[in-house]
Parts: structure tokens; C-alpha cells; sequence
């Protein structure tokens, strides 16, 4: 079975492919001559992920899934949330957005957080959603070089390290977007059984 991943996010693309099992063949956008971004207008995860997978299904009309995954901070109300990418501005500069959150939980003591991915599936004309949330803290600094966007000022719970410090193979059985994942295989095994 084949499915395009509706993303130009390389980082994303890269570490989804490490989970995906085999009998599953990841396409990207490119191989369908899609060289776009596509639109990141709603008002939530869920909505955005959805809206990214049914519009490359209804313009190509094939098996896709898309990903949108929102840190939510809990002493900022949830946010940046579904403006994580775009929190200090439009170009999704991860240094950016890093030195805004770091800047508004100046001397907030509540450091509580989780990361949450909503994975949208278009398979054989019929839609479905995958969740995936890890919490955790937010650092009062940066820490290691690994991974991308936030990673390097999340902890999750019951770790030391942050995201950006932990292994690829550790962080990808652990992070949002791997149990996210996890479901969506798991699904697509129980359809092919």
C-alpha cells in the first residue's frame, strides 16, 4: 500500500519514515507534482490536519495522510497551540518562536506542556483521525542539537533530557507524532487483515 504524506516539512518527512513500517510506501508531495504550501487557515490542529489531507485527496484523488501538531502551553492558555509554527511570525522560524515562549514564561514557574499531533488519513474515499499527546515541561533553555521546532526546550515526563538530547530512535517511539503514527498503522493493519 502507498501513502503520499501531505507535507514539505523534510524534518517531519524524515522522522515519519523512520516509523513506517515497510509493507506501507511513504510518497511526498513531489511525486505528485505538488511544489506548494498548502493553506494553514483553521482555527485548530485537528481542522488543519484534516483540511491538508482532503485537499490534496480531492485535487489527486489518492490514499494521502497530513499531520498539523501544536504545542500547548499550559500557564499561556494553550498556546502557541495551532499557531506553533507561526508563533513569531509567518516565515516558521524555530530560533524565533523559541526566544517568544521563552520570553512570555519569563518567571512563570508553571512550566507544564505537551506536544499534540492530529494525524488525518484519506483512505479508499473515507476519512479518519489519529491523535497522539505527550506532556511534559518547558526548559528555561535550550538543550541539544537533535530534532527541530521546539525540541530542544521540551522535556516530556519521566525523562532528564530534552527532545533535542534524546536519541531519534528514543524520541520516535516516545514523541506525539509517533503515537499518532503508531494508531494509524496499527488501523491500516486491522483494514489490510
Amino acid at each position: 500500500m502507498k501513502l503520499i504524506f501531505a507535507s514539505s516539512n523534510k524534518n517531519k518527512f524524515i522522522e515519519i519514515e523512520r516509523i513506517i513500517p515497510k509493507n506501507i510506501e511513504l510518497g511526498n508531495l513531489k511525486e505528485i507534482n505538488f511544489f506548494r504550501e498548502i493553506p494553514e487557515n483553521e482555527d485548530t490542529i485537528e481542522g488543519n490536519a484534516t483540511f491538508k489531507a482532503k485537499y490534496i485527496h480531492s485535487k489527486f484523488n489518492i490514499n494521502v495522510f497530513a499531520d498539523d501538531t501544536g504545542l500547548e502551553v499550559q500557564a499561556l492558555g494553550g498556546k502557541p497551540g495551532v499557531h506553533s509554527a507561526r508563533f513569531a511570525g509567518n516565515e516558521c522560524n524555530s530560533e524565533k518562536n523559541i526566544t517568544k515562549l521563552l520570553k512570555e514564561l519569563k518567571n512563570i514557574k508553571n512550566r507544564k506542556a505537551r506536544f499534540k499531533t492530529i494525524i488525518a488519513l484519506v483512505l479508499n474515499e473515507k476519512f479518519y483521525q489519529f491523535e497522539g499527546i505527550i506532556n511534559g515541561e518547558i526548559l528555561l533553555s535550550k538543550k541539544g542539537n537533535n530534532g527541530f521546532g521546539y525540541d530542544p526546550i521540551f522535556k516530556p515526563d519521566g525523562y532528564k533530557k530534552s527532545f533535542a538530547e534524546l536519541s531519534i530512535n528514543v524520541k520516535n517511539k516516545i514523541s506525539h507524532r509517533a503515537l499518532a503514527m503508531k494508531k494509524l498503522i496499527d488501523f491500516i493493519r486491522k483494514v489490510k487483515s
